[in-house]
């Protein structure tokens, strides 16, 4: 090992023993997060239950949800664009280097960005499809219109918006087994408390590429 090298693991291994939280997620980070979480739970609920049997007033439920999950994610765009960082989402070079390298991530690693990216694509195209069928119920700002759209597009729409919600089913499952795996548990409980041990980032992640934040 070369003095560079050794010079550099008594560091991060002296910087381990000193205590610390390193800031990874703002209240109002996670607090949008489990709103989606608790949304996106909502409307699979409504639209799926009532196919297996459970009969309720599922509709109403089903389209507030779903304009609230929409005016959650033009927020989340908001601050995403001009009050974080987006890029440290997207995937680069370092992130597929690292596959073979075995480099230690930014602040998101590969798998983790491709979900994010899986996910918003089924978020966005399913408020879309959603927006669109408001047109065929009535609610307290509109009256129902069937024939907006003829039947051949209503059916796209419908076959759009049914692809995401059986998506979605597979992605939550995923998303619940990485969260319950023990070496990602910093992780999922960084989404209840908003920090990280000092260790824990020095360990999980490359500070040169998440230039973390230290709670006080």
């Amino acid at each position: 090992m070369s003095s560079h090298a050794a010079a550099s693991t008594t560091s991060v291994g002296n910087s381990a023993q000193v205590g610390g939280h390193i800031q990874r997620h703002k209240l109002v980070d996670r607090i949008y997060h489990w709103v989606m979480a608790v949304c996106t739970l909502t409307l699979l609920a409504t639209s799926l239950l009532p196919i297996v049997g459970w009969k309720f007033a599922w509709l109403t439920i089903h389209w507030i949800t779903g304009l609230i999950v929409t005016a959650a994610v033009i927020y989340h765009i908001i601050r995403a664009l001009f009050f974080q960082d987006p890029m440290s989402m997207v995937a680069d070079t370092q992130d597929i280097a690292n596959l073979t390298a075995g480099g230690r991530p930014g602040k998101y690693n590969l798998a983790q960005k491709l979900y994010h990216l899986a996910i918003a694509i089924l978020i966005l195209c399913g408020i879309a499809t959603g927006l669109l069928m408001l047109r065929k119920i009535d609610t307290p700002f509109w009256e129902r219109n069937a024939y907006w759209f003829g039947d051949q597009t209503w059916g796209v729409i419908y076959a759009i918006h049914d692809f995401v919600a059986m998506s979605l089913v597979t992605m939550i499952m995923i998303h619940i087994y990485f969260a319950l795996r023990p070496d990602e548990w910093h992780l999922t409980r960084s989404m209840f408390r908003g920090w990280i041990s000092r260790k824990e980032y020095l360990d999980h992640f490359d500070p040169k590429r998440w230039k973390a934040k230290e709670e006080p």
